[in-house]
């Protein structure tokens, strides 16, 4: 089975869900923070591993066989599937002022990069390719680049509210 159907699922969920939840959520969730001096270089190779990731799998074959690489990476996988949606639920209906602090976001500041993360390494783990792997991994450091970019602007845009909330809630897990 091709690697390019691992995306049907995870597209729908990144791409149709907040489309469906709220008006501005996919909006909202496709912003990027201004990025500045070396957060420049992050960005794009957040966008251009991303962009490879997903080239990558249509070249990949999902190995079913009984393993426990199989087992292991379904259940990353489904599980980036599964914190993905509930992080978009989540995102799609911000306080007042426009944050997200409710369901996940009280454990987590940014949990859909999370559910990308192990979403992705499952993807790798279903292929076995190291190269995929090797290209979650480039593209999870260049994404924390592009986190801390988004919580200088959060600074900025939220003020207090958001530095307690930082104090409080951690960047990933």
């Amino acid at each position: 089975m091709n690697g390019g159907l691992l995306l049907i699922p995870f597209l729908g969920i990144r791409m149709i869900l907040p489309s469906l939840l709220a008006k501005d959520a996919l909006q909202r969730a496709a912003f990027f923070a201004p990025v500045q001096g070396k957060e420049k270089i992050a960005y794009w190779i957040y966008q251009l591993s991303n962009i490879e990731i997903f080239l990558s799998l249509f070249f990949l074959k999902i190995q079913t066989d009984i393993s426990w690489l199989f087992y292991v990476g379904a259940s990353a996988y489904l599980s980036g599937l599964v914190l993905c949606a509930i992080s978009i639920v989540n995102f799609s209906h911000p306080d007042g002022a426009g944050m997200n602090k409710n369901g996940i976001y009280q454990y987590s500041r940014n949990p859909m990069y999370v559910a990308y993360f192990v979403c992705f390494m499952g993807m790798a783990l279903l292929t076995r390719s190291k190269g995929l792997a090797v290209l979650v991994l480039i593209f999870q450091v260049s994404a924390h680049w592009i986190i801390l970019a988004e919580e200088r602007w959060c600074l900025q845009k939220f003020g207090e509210d958001y530095e307690q909330y930082r104090k409080t809630v951690r960047r990933y897990l």
